[in-house]
């Protein structure tokens, strides 16, 4: 029988797992810096 305990700490770990997976495997592409221009200048 599923107690509220559990089903508090399993929404946790989903939660926690959901974030380091959008943290670290979901990361969106950074526009250049108009700065920097077309050259690669070492700046990003």
């Amino acid at each position: 029988m599923w107690s509220i305990q559990n089903i508090l700490v399993y929404l946790a770990l989903a939660g926690a797992l959901f974030f380091l997976i959008k943290k670290y495997f979901l990361k969106k592409k950074k526009k250049k810096d108009s700065v920097c221009g077309d050259n690669d200048c070492g700046c990003h």
